[in-house]
């Protein structure tokens, strides 16, 4: 694995994408993006929600869910993961619900060996309506009902992650409820409509509230099932500031996680220390 000459430093990748209703080219296009993101030095990176399918339909994806630790997803995303020799948190696949003609939403994370060391399924479901666009997750997503955090530990130093996917942003009680982290994870395929007005202030406060970085995974494009989606891919600091961007597009952005950074930021403006409820 390539390391960062800084030990208290972590080089991160997002990757973004313009998923397909064919599951075999989602996952090519996500192994090349990532294989190209690890031959950049990245050590850890994030797939968006939907990476592997984008179907013509909202049904589509209960077609293709698996089985908790089995199935070809998991199968492709261990291999990337291992072969990479990067920690990979896989966007969001379809798992199976209760009900049989639901998924749940979820993220899995694998570590450099293939092992898959996290988990989190999608509590809040999107639900938007106006004259031109429908969209109610609810109807073919069963919701999950506990927080996903995960720990590395690299060169001595560990590293805590928060779990969350698109509209889990609106939620701020959730980023608070998984504590102090250093930074939160968030694939999402926020809608052109949303996106262009919530996306970029939400995810800042998000990193600004609990002083940590984010970093964002999103879907970027036309899909052939007419949905638009926003891309905006980022990463931002601690304090607020944007370190890189993808605007729309395949492809992915990069850069370094600084524990230095966080020391400073919660030194000089000790907000979390400051709280009261």
């Amino acid at each position: 694995m390539n390391m960062p000459r800084n030990t208290s430093e972590l080089n991160v990748a997002s990757i973004q994408m313009v998923s397909t209703p064919s599951l075999n080219e989602n996952l090519e296009v996500a192994a090349y993006l990532a294989k190209a993101a690890a031959e950049s030095g990245a050590q850890l990176a994030v797939l968006p929600e939907y990476f592997c399918l984008m179907g013509l339909k909202d049904t589509d994806k209960v077609n293709v869910r698996e089985v908790a630790g089995s199935g070809l997803i998991q199968e492709r995303l261990a291999a990337v993961a291992q072969e990479n020799n990067i920690f990979l948190v896989a966007g969001t696949i379809p798992l199976e619900a209760k009900e049989s003609n639901k998924v749940l939403n979820t993220s899995l994370v694998f570590d450099p060996l293939g092992k898959q060391i996290a988990r989190y399924d999608k509590i809040h479901l999107f639900g938007f309506q106006t004259d031109t666009e429908r969209y109610e997750e609810s109807e073919t997503i069963a919701a999950g009902s506990q927080p996903g955090q995960f720990t590395i530990r690299l060169n001595e130093v560990d590293w805590r992650f928060g779990l969350s996917i698109c509209y889990d942003l609106r939620f701020p009680e959730l980023y608070r409820s998984l504590g102090q982290v250093d930074c939160h994870i968030i694939p999402a395929a926020f809608t052109y409509t949303t996106g262009k007005d919530h996306w970029e202030i939400l995810l800042r406060a998000r990193a600004i509230e609990n002083q940590c970085y984010v970093l964002a995974s999103a879907q970027g494009g036309v899909h052939l099932n007419q949905r638009r989606t926003w891309g905006e891919s980022m990463l931002i600091d601690p304090w607020g500031e944007i370190l890189s961007k993808l605007p729309e597009g395949q492809g992915f952005i990069q850069g370094t996680l600084s524990k230095d950074k966080l020391k400073e930021v919660r030194s000089k403006l000790p907000a979390l220390k400051h709280r009261k409820l």
